[in-house]
């Protein structure tokens, strides 16, 4: 009797401790399952454009308000951990402005070629954001509520955010964070930055990234450059684009977030970028930025800024239909309806947070994606090859066939030489 008690008590306690290990197992498995949805950064960015607009918010270029903006970027920067390089811009006259510059070194790339052979390459991304605005103090009875979140305080919220993503990580690119200042002089911010760079630093650029105005218009959009439009050149001169639309796509940011990227695809026909030729008026923009200094000098970019582009007319384009933000005919960007005050009661700030994130993650992730044609450094020292598009050259094969007399194979070895 006693024997049957305690294989009853042994038997209890087995199943006890199997019912422990199902809950656990299920338990792991559920945690398993759990995806983080992407671009969930929180409201540090929003927090931060809100703040910037708020505190300065007649910051044209070379005032007290730009340059105590400034402060406020580089200050924020430090203490996320960076050092910031401040970089004079000289608007002539005892004019000044600061561009606040931050280098994340990367590991850089072994390159393959059709033959598929290797060889290291460093290349490098610039991230931008203009800080200025081109509303003065002296303006400030016709804008009584004016801040400039959509232009372009928004857009810093989005570059600080990526600065602190990527705060502590090491890319393959070598990438530079940029907040320019007097952007609103003919980007003279933008201009002076890439003036700085040696030949060969300006070559290693293989994208700029821009960001500008992405709160208050209807739709979130990227675009290439005009250089994009020259012959020979659409394909090369997009691939960086097309790559943001890939991370949008691959991570469902539309089902995971409520925000879609869209191309501008109006497909009106005219000359977009002034040499005299027709254009298809398909993911370009004719909405000037930081980004045209870069693309004036043949650098591919990504310019994500907000308006809708679904008109049949470019007379008709505009940031919003919104029926609460048509004063200025569906214009935000340098109206007195730039106000956070304002396009909180029109939108709500949800929009801001979320923008400033998607934008954010987009531009990390096309980072992350690396270069065509390349292999990150440590995953080429740890085996990572890719395959050749053509028959690899072998020393051997060559010598071989020029003793049997091929002809084909004599004349690469001649070239060779």
């Amino acid at each position: 009797m006693k024997e049957r008690k305690l294989h009853s008590a042994g038997r209890k306690v087995a199943a006890a401790i199997l019912s422990i290990m199902m809950v656990t197992s299920i338990s792991a498995c559920g945690k398993k399952k759990e995806k983080v949805k992407p671009a969930q950064f929180g409201s540090y960015g929003a927090d931060f454009a809100l703040k910037l607009a708020q505190t300065f918010p007649y910051r044209s270029a070379f005032s007290a308000g730009e340059q105590g903006a400034g402060l406020m970027i580089k200050n924020e920067l430090e203490t996320i951990g960076y050092q910031v390089e401040t970089q004079e811009v000289s608007g002539g006259t005892g004019k000044v402005s600061y561009n606040f510059v931050v280098r994340i070194p990367g590991e850089g790339f072994m390159q393959r070629d059709s033959f598929g052979e290797y060889k290291e390459e460093h290349k490098t991304v610039v991230i931008g954001a203009h800080y200025d605005a081109p509303i003065t103090y002296e303006q400030r009875e016709y804008y009584p509520k004016y801040d400039g979140i959509q232009n372009n305080a928004c857009g810093i919220g989005s570059l600080i955010t990526v600065a602190k993503q990527m705060y502590g990580h090491t890319y393959a690119y070598d990438v530079v964070i940029v907040a320019f200042g007097a952007s609103s002089s003919n980007y003279l911010g933008a201009e002076t930055f890439l003036n700085s760079l040696s030949a060969k630093e300006k070559k290693s650029i293989e994208c700029m990234y821009c960001i500008e105005s992405i709160y208050a218009g209807d739709k979130l959009y990227a675009h290439a450059g005009h250089s994009s439009l020259v012959e020979g050149n659409k394909y090369s001169f997009r691939r960086k684009l097309y790559e943001a639309y890939d991370v949008a796509y691959e991570n469902s940011l539309y089902s995971q977030t409520g925000t879609d990227l869209y191309y501008n695809m109006s497909l009106i026909n005219f000359d977009v970028n002034g040499d005299l030729i027709n254009d298809e008026y398909r993911e370009v923009t004719k909405v000037r930025s930081d980004y045209t200094v870069f693309d004036s000098q043949s650098i591919p970019v990504v310019f994500f800024e907000s308006s809708d582009y679904n008109f049949t007319k470019i007379s008709d384009m505009k940031e919003t239909k919104n029926l609460t933000l048509q004063e200025h005919n569906g214009a935000v960007r340098d109206t007195p309806l730039d106000s956070s005050e304002i396009l909180k009661e029109a939108i709500g700030d949800d929009r801001l947070q979320t923008r400033i994130n998607v934008v954010a993650f987009i531009i990390e992730k096309a980072v992350e994606k690396g270069s065509k044609d390349c292999v990150p450094l440590s995953r080429y020292k740890a085996g990572e090859r890719l395959d050749p598009t053509v028959a690899p050259k072998k020393k051997d094969d060559i010598s071989d066939s020029s003793e049997t007399g091929d002809e084909t194979e004599g004349i690469k070895e001649n070239k060779d030489e």
